[in-house]
């Protein structure tokens, strides 16, 4: 069950669904914001290289912001990340992301998983976090990158690129395989 929140902007109202049963001190907790990603970057939800189950055929008409949003609920869903009560929607080019994550890195790997996502422009973050943590820092990989080398720029040392890996996991499966545009944790 949820209830809206309401909030004036401007000329603009927006409405945001809190669940009944989350925990009032939640909103000290979560840390919202907007991320800005490449839009015309990333993994593909839709039709020919679709990495997900949920395939459209390649004359098909443009998915609409329902169907958008159902295929990143089912690909943060795959990724076994520990989120209560997720929800996704989309419009135009945003994706709005709700929930309460049971870690601050479990929040940004959802917010990754979904920026760096064909299509996405920005991602309105409004995800709790259970327990509270430092942020790790985020850094846009370039052309020429690798791990070794976005490693050895911020902590001195190449040989640190599983950190970064492992903090990026699931949806990193090879060091080897990042692209350009491609938003990745660097956690301290």
């Amino acid at each position: 069950m949820r209830h809206a929140r309401e909030a004036q902007i401007g000329r603009y109202a927006l409405v945001f669904a809190i669940p009944l049963d989350f925990p009032r001190n939640a909103y000290k907790e979560a840390r919202m914001g907007m991320f800005d990603f490449v839009k015309d970057i990333g993994e593909k939800l839709f039709g020919s290289g679709a990495a997900q189950a949920v395939v459209k055929p390649a004359n098909a008409a443009k998915p609409s912001d329902e169907e958008i949003a159902k295929a990143l609920m089912a690909k943060v869903g795959g990724l076994g990340l520990s989120i209560k009560d997720l929800d996704i929607t989309f419009s135009g080019g945003t994706a709005y992301v709700m929930g309460t994550a049971a870690s601050q890195a479990e929040r940004e790997k959802a917010i990754l998983a979904v920026g760096n996502t064909e299509g996405i422009a920005k991602v309105h973050d409004n995800l709790a976090v259970a327990k509270p943590e430092p942020q790790a820092k985020f850094y846009t990989v370039v052309k020429g990158d690798t791990l070794s080398r976005i490693a050895k720029q911020h902590y001195g040392d190449a040989n640190k690129y599983m950190r970064i890996f492992e903090a990026n996991k699931p949806m990193l499966k090879d060091p080897d395989k990042i692209y350009p545009g491609q938003v990745l944790r660097i956690p301290d």
